[in-house]
């Protein structure tokens, strides 16, 4: 059910979304550019019910997220780039013990302490593990404050169902600006948490959450059935777009910011009679080879665009396969290209 129409920023839309699908807690630490997020539920958590704590660090705020979710609780964190950093060593516990739980990376641009300006520098970070282990996160890329509204509920929703993480990877662009938002009115339903550490109860045995088995033997088979899963949310949960790909014989990929800024340098190239096409990838992990793979059948070569140093064009070159030439352009350092920008460099390097 649908709810007002609001102007937000794209980091209130996110604090928004995680009040009304009902999330149990928060726990984070304030770091520009995604402050806001923590500042907004600070107002209304109180005011609306769940428990908001204010860790004294990332690392700290990881491990709450840890802890409420091996509970059974609905939990959230958020931060910046080198935040995300600090939270490594945590997520991987939480993948190794199967915890659902829900993080957003309002990404800046780096590396180090880098800049407060918009990036997107953490794709590898994001997609490949970031932390120690063969583990994955279910990662959603957004292009729109409403997606970053929408996505709150989507990834608490895909969590729940693999007991796995999610991440919403957008960034301080997309975090700071304001946009119209159709505000769902609804609360997602309550998940089975009969897998939960709640106490011992009327089980004959206590529920243990951990990811720590010192036998190897165990240890493999824990991995193999993590391995089974992963593999069925690459069947399952692939995401895309795509726009105006049915005739197109130039194909660009993209991702959040930069998937919005190529949108329109394709219109462009279009009204001058240039047939080019959009992917856009809104699960970057898995990554969405189903839709992209068929595109590649078709056209004579691809443009990947980034704000980074091409870090998502390993994953199109994998499901390339050398089948057509693949480009790259992309800024850093907190840079953001122009339509016009992309425009010429499509005219110089590809036609």
């Amino acid at each position: 059910m649908l709810g007002e129409v609001v102007i937000m920023k794209g980091n209130e839309a996110m604090a928004e979304a995680a009040i009304r699908a009902g999330m149990d807690g928060y726990f984070g630490y304030p770091i520009t550019p995604q402050s806001e997020v923590i500042e907004y539920l600070a107002r209304e958590v109180p005011k609306r019910g769940g428990v908001l704590l204010q860790a004294e660090s990332e690392v700290a705020a990881i491990n709450m997220i840890y802890g409420a979710g091996g509970a059974g609780a609905r939990v959230m964190t958020t931060s910046s780039s080198p935040g995300i950093s600090l939270m490594q060593e945590g997520l991987s516990y939480i993948a190794g013990a199967e915890i659902p739980c829900l993080l957003a990376n309002v990404n800046r641009a780096g590396p180090g302490l880098g800049t407060i300006q918009p990036g997107q520098c953490d794709y590898l970070q994001t997609v490949k593990g970031g932390g120690h282990g063969d583990y994955h996160l279910i990662a959603l890329a957004p292009a729109s404050v409403q997606e970053m509204f929408d996505f709150v509920y989507l990834g608490f929703e895909l969590a729940e169902k693999y007991r796995n993480p999610a991440i919403i990877l957008t960034d301080g662009a997309l975090g700071q600006m304001m946009e119209k938002v159709e505000l769902k009115d609804e609360k997602l339903p309550k998940p089975d948490i009969s897998w939960a550490s709640t106490g011992k109860g009327k089980r004959k045995e206590r529920n243990v959450i951990t990811s720590l088995y010192l036998q190897p033997e165990k240890m493999e088979v824990i991995n193999h059935n993590l391995q089974k899963k992963y593999k069925e949310i690459e069947e399952n949960e692939q995401r895309w777009e795509t726009i105006n790909t049915d005739d197109a014989e130039y194909l660009i990929t993209a991702f959040g910011l930069s998937a919005r800024i190529a949108q329109k340098a394709m219109d462009i190239l279009r009204e001058e009679g240039h047939k080019v096409g959009l992917f856009r990838p809104i699960s970057v992990w898995p990554f969405p080879k189903k839709g992209l793979s068929p595109l590649l059948d078709k056209v004579k070569a691809v443009v990947d665009i980034e704000l980074n140093a091409g870090q998502m064009i390993e994953d199109v070159e994998l499901v390339n396969r050398g089948r057509v030439p693949v480009k790259f352009y992309g800024r850093m350092g907190g840079m953001i290209f122009s339509p016009d920008e992309l425009v010429d460099f499509f005219k110089k390097e590809v036609l």
